[in-house]
């Protein structure tokens, strides 16, 4: 697409905060569109078609969490929340409904455009691995990003993804919560383990178990996905 990077959809209620982070996504070369609704945005989304949305909680007309479910009812793209709270049940209520990463304002921009850089990069196709991992009921390509299980397509999410593919190709190896925030998340994360756990929660409700491997909690130390 005329040599950029991808979309990015800015949803934000704060007109300067906004205006900041489309300037620097545009100086990296990101094709950009912003708005400041709720209701706008779902819109907006539905006919920019992004690659990433970029999407504060604290928005008029529908908030960030409904503006998420909407979208994760008919797309997997990454989502990145933007949230001026410190609370942790919203950031582990985000995470629970789709979100791939989430932001606490203040932030630096250049930070925020390292994760939108790694996030950007890891979806992007023509950039993965084309390895197919394979067993007896769960088929993981990282071509497409398609995961198979039990004969049903299940659609995840990029992080639930890239957390699933990473512990399989690492099978019976155990990861503590910080080696998989570096691992997948691509950078030191900022946050807390919460993170890793909501995901493994996540994929645990999409894919409980196969005939021969599991997706096991080292109790004390992390997971690892183990293959008997």
């Amino acid at each position: 697409m005329d040599n950029r990077l991808g979309k990015v959809l800015v949803v934000d209620d704060d007109e300067n905060i906004c205006e900041v982070i489309n300037m620097y996504l545009l100086s990296a070369g990101y094709e950009t569109r912003k708005c400041h609704n709720g209701r706008e945005a779902y819109g907006m989304f539905e006919d920019f078609k992004p690659d990433l949305v970029l999407l504060d909680i604290m928005l008029p007309g529908m908030d960030g969490v409904e503006v998420l479910k909407l979208i994760r009812k008919n797309s997997e793209i990454p989502i990145i929340m933007l949230t001026a709270k410190g609370d942790t049940f919203d950031k582990v209520l985000t995470l629970e409904l789709g979100a791939d990463d989430y932001v606490v304002k203040p932030f630096e921009p250049k930070e925020l455009l390292a994760r939108v850089k790694a996030v950007m990069r890891r979806y992007n196709y023509d950039e993965k691995d084309s390895e197919v991992i394979n067993y007896s009921d769960l088929t993981i390509d990282a071509s497409s990003y398609n995961v198979t299980y039990k004969g049903m397509e299940i659609k995840m999410p990029p992080k639930e993804f890239e957390l699933l593919h990473y512990l399989a190709s690492n099978k019976n190896k155990v990861f503590t919560r910080e080696q998989l925030l570096c691992e997948v998340w691509g950078y030191d994360y900022p946050g807390d383990s919460r993170t890793v756990d909501v995901h493994i929660k996540r994929l645990r409700e999409k894919i409980s178990g196969g005939e021969n491997w599991q997706i096991e909690t080292v109790w004390g130390v992390g997971y690892k996905f183990e293959v008997k």
